[in-house]
């Protein structure tokens, strides 16, 4: 198929990769302008774009999609579809409808379950069973147009943002593949959502990543779990702030983020119900590093508190 693909970070670039090698014609990319990153704040380009820049194809950055001039450049394309995977940027209706069939959006979540800007972390923050990728006939509402094709994903009680991140991207290929190629042999069928079982994935906030330690240990676990990598889940330590990268659920119990025991095993926290054994974690402006390694460099006592 002729297709034009829209995409910015690297779950997208992962579909596009797999378009690319299933033999399609990719007569456009679109993503996000370059952006500043890295200590020096110099620009840098998505994923999609440098993927896309190394199979030669040709690229636009457009800040908007409802300038004419773009309307026109993309209406001249004559594509059959257009693939979007995490573009970042609402098409309006009439982008929606220059392809002859339409755009196709891969998504991170067994739709109507987690529609939104953040569906991985929020199925891990639920404690989610599983989640999956949803191809969907585009419309103009956020993820709410007709399910075309679904797989599911268990989530392991050890995935993080990142490994279900990886497992998500690797799977949305495959099945936007698959999808195109049901689509090809007209066996692709479509199904509406259900709206009142939809749930809404609002984008994570780095507050939102401070740890509330009345919560039970495991919603603790879980968010600590979710927001790893981005923004990292956080604790106040009297006037520093740490971050939590790994923990496990123990016994023990006392005043909510008050410290119980820590040793080279872990520094265990009492929760609203149970504890925590942090075994990973970061001050500000160092490494990451094992409980171990963290207590040969900082004293932590019994009984002081974290906020």
């Amino acid at each position: 198929m002729r297709l034009i693909f829209a995409g910015t970070p690297e779950f997208a670039a992962t579909a596009l990769q797999a378009l690319i090698l299933a033999g399609h014609e990719i007569a456009l990319v679109l993503t996000q302008p370059d952006r500043p990153a890295g200590r020096g704040m110099l620009l840098k380009p998505s994923a999609v774009k440098s993927l896309a820049l190394q199979y030669g194809l040709i690229v636009a950055q457009p800040p908007s999609l409802k300038d004419p001039e773009v309307h026109a450049a993309l209406r001249a394309l004559d594509v059959d579809l257009m693939v979007v995977a995490a573009y970042g940027l609402i098409l309006p209706q009439s982008i929606l409808d220059l392809p002859r069939q339409g755009c196709l959006n891969v998504h991170a979540s067994l739709l109507p379950r987690w529609r939104g800007a953040a569906p991985i972390q929020r199925a891990i923050l639920a404690g989610d069973a599983e989640t999956g990728i949803t191809i969907m006939q585009m419309d103009a509402g956020l993820d709410t147009g007709e399910m075309l094709l679904r797989r599911a994903l268990p989530i392991a009680p050890i995935d993080t943002a990142q490994t279900l991140h990886d497992k998500l991207a690797g799977l949305g290929g495959v099945t936007i593949v698959e999808a195109l190629h049901l689509l090809s042999l007209n066996q692709l069928s479509s199904q509406i959502q259900d709206d009142a079982q939809a749930t809404y994935a609002a984008k994570i906030t780095k507050e939102e990543a401070r740890i509330e330690w009345h919560r039970s240990a495991p919603e603790i676990e879980r968010a600590i779990r979710a927001y790893n990598p981005v923004p990292g889940a956080f604790t106040r330590r009297m006037d520093e702030t740490l971050k939590l990268w790994s923990a496990q659920i123990t016994s023990g119990q006392g005043e909510p983020g008050t410290v119980l025991t820590a040793d080279k095993t872990g520094i265990i926290v009492a929760c609203g119900s149970a504890a925590l054994r942090v075994i990973e974690l970061q001050r500000a402006g160092g490494k990451r590093l094992s409980t171990a390694q963290f207590l040969a460099g900082v004293i932590i006592s019994p009984g002081e508190r974290w906020s």
